[in-house]
């Protein structure tokens, strides 16, 4: 068990988007052995943060498998998803229409 940061998911705030990150079936490669959370926590710290990758403070999983996994859920559109799904949910929070509107 690693100490908590300040950049770490509160539990209500995994709860929001932790359907993202589901174990999808995959062929060949390795099984995954990482935590999802602590994925997302790794990557939230280095954004949070601004150090390098390979800065990562070693408690968390290897800079490089933390990396991979923000590219490959850059590239599945999953940040992007969350981001529309949060917007949504402060949106309404707020008393606003849930649609973004368009300034053009």
């Amino acid at each position: 068990m690693r100490r908590n940061y300040p950049t770490d998911l509160k539990d209500n705030e995994w709860n929001m988007i932790q359907h993202f990150f589901k174990k999808r079936s995959h062929r060949g490669g390795r099984p995954y052995i990482h935590n999802k959370r602590e994925i997302v926590n790794a990557i939230f710290y280095v954004l949070r943060t601004g150090c390098a990758w390979r800065l990562l403070p070693h408690d968390f999983p290897r800079w490089n498998t933390v990396y991979n996994h923000f590219r490959d859920w850059e590239t599945q559109g999953i940040w992007e998803r969350i981001n529309a799904k949060l917007r949504k949910i402060w949106r309404s929070a707020n008393g606003r229409s849930e649609a973004k509107r368009s300034h053009y």
